[in-house]
């Protein structure tokens, strides 16, 4: 028996596939290698290439591989990028949900492990967001990671009193940042640390937009988690699922205070022993001065814990980052 990993080869999958490993737990990749890339997929671990909007090729999988469970990390996971390519985000996150929850069903498979994200928030209007926030997400990415929750949800009820009751729940989460090994790191366009990596790499002061906002320091303050501690809760998720333990529908991995963007640059060009300066432009439209998570319940729960600092985070997502030609 073993547990599958979709979105298995991308930056947090593979970090997922390793933690389960690790544990002495089969794992299954698969991915369709939009974003990931099949080196990061650990030797020795079944690798099949399909996207999960191919139901007929993801139930042969499950089958095939004799899956228990699923942990399922792919998806499009943009959300600026979403704004311009709705469709292909709800395609992606939302169709892709429904169809992989229907090959589960098909194959028997009735654990699950939802990849969510702290995005369904929006922009709270609360500094520190728990697990009964509203949620009033901002773009078309947090909205297709609500209804996949929603999805979930309701394939849960419909299957409460059949012979395979699903069962299942939810990771709602930030930032997610550094990397457990140097075989895998993060290869976003977008995210804060790998734009602030190659800027130093390539001789160019890191940006920060707006320091003026109500904190600290005056730049905005968010939540970061190492990959390492995000996929050890993953893993002990599906862990307490396939002992029946009760497991509440969703869970927040957060720091419960936060990092300020100039901790985060500082602490990046520290672990690159760089002087450059950080150049501070105009705040961004929409950017709220704090946005945090709590994590509480999760750590009771399923074993949550932030065991890296943020000097760890930076420390190893610079040993991990690629020199670009």
């Amino acid at each position: 028996m073993s547990w599958m990993v979709t979105g298995g080869a991308g930056y947090i999958g593979s970090h997922v596939v390793r933690a389960l490993t690790d544990g002495g737990i089969d794992a299954v990749v698969l991915d369709d290698l939009s974003s990931g890339f099949e080196q990061f997929i650990p030797a020795g671990v079944p690798f099949v290439k399909a996207s999960i909007l191919e139901t007929d090729k993801v139930r042969e999988a499950l089958i095939e591989h004799g899956v228990q469970g699923v942990i399922h990390c792919a998806g499009y996971k943009y959300a600026g990028e979403s704004v311009r390519l709705p469709i292909h985000t709800y395609r992606q996150n939302v169709e892709g949900t429904a169809c992989l929850l229907e090959a589960m069903a098909d194959a028997g498979v009735t654990q699950l492990v939802f990849s969510s994200s702290a995005g369904v928030y929006g922009t709270p209007d609360v500094e520190i967001v728990n697990e009964t926030t509203p949620t009033t997400p901002e773009s078309p990415y947090g909205e297709s990671k609500l209804i996949g929750e929603w999805l979930i949800r309701d394939q849960v009820k419909a299957t409460a009193e059949s012979d395979a009751p699903l069962r299942a729940t939810s990771l709602r989460y930030f930032n997610v940042v550094g990397s457990g090994t140097p075989e895998v790191y993060d290869a976003s366009p977008h995210n804060l640390f790998p734009k602030v990596i190659r800027a130093i790499k390539a001789g160019q002061a890191p940006l920060i937009f707006g320091d003026d906002y109500d904190t600290a320091d005056g730049t905005c303050v968010r939540d970061y988690v190492h990959v390492q501690d995000l996929a050890h809760s993953h893993v002990a998720a599906a862990r307490m699922l396939d002992a029946g333990r009760p497991l509440a529908p969703v869970y927040n991995l957060g720091s419960g205070d936060g990092t300020s963007v100039k901790e985060i640059v500082g602490s990046l060009l520290e672990a690159a022993g760089s002087d450059l300066e950080p150049v501070v432009k105009d705040r961004r439209p929409g950017d709220p001065a704090r946005i945090v998570a709590r994590g509480e319940l999760a750590a009771d729960d399923i074993e949550w814990k932030m065991a890296h600092t943020i000097e760890e985070m930076a420390a190893s997502a610079w040993a991990a980052a690629p020199d670009e030609s």
